[in-house]
């Protein structure tokens, strides 16, 4: 995965139970790559260690915060695309709840039920 968040440290904020999917909820976020992350959500399938698709609220460039100042962006392996830019994305409980809603969709979970584990 080309655009994989190079994450050094972060705090677990949230988690949640989607089918065979675990979905950690990212916030004060260090990275060691270009991007200023404000949260990232990761999908893991059981079994596997490394997720399979990224739902990140990122700071704006300078030349797109007159538009807002955060980038929802979704990662996985052949996609990287930044979906909308709002100052909304910056707030937790909006954030979580439209990141869950494009993961389910991505990974055709829609029928699946969301438990928040923490």
């Amino acid at each position: 995965m080309r655009d994989r968040p190079l994450i050094q440290t972060a705090i677990p904020k949230r988690r949640y139970q989607i089918g065979e999917f675990s979905a950690s909820l990212l916030g004060e976020i260090d990275s060691s790559d270009n991007r200023s992350y404000h949260y990232i959500l990761a999908f893991v399938q059981r079994g596997q260690t490394q997720p399979v698709l990224y739902v990140c609220a990122e700071q704006s460039p300078v030349d797109r915060a007159a538009e807002g100042r955060y980038q929802l962006r979704m990662i996985s392996e052949g996609l990287s695309e930044v979906l909308d830019v709002a100052d909304r994305w910056g707030d937790l409980d909006t954030f979580s709840d439209q990141a869950l809603k494009l993961g389910s969709q991505a990974l055709g979970l829609q029928r699946e039920q969301i438990v928040r584990l923490m």
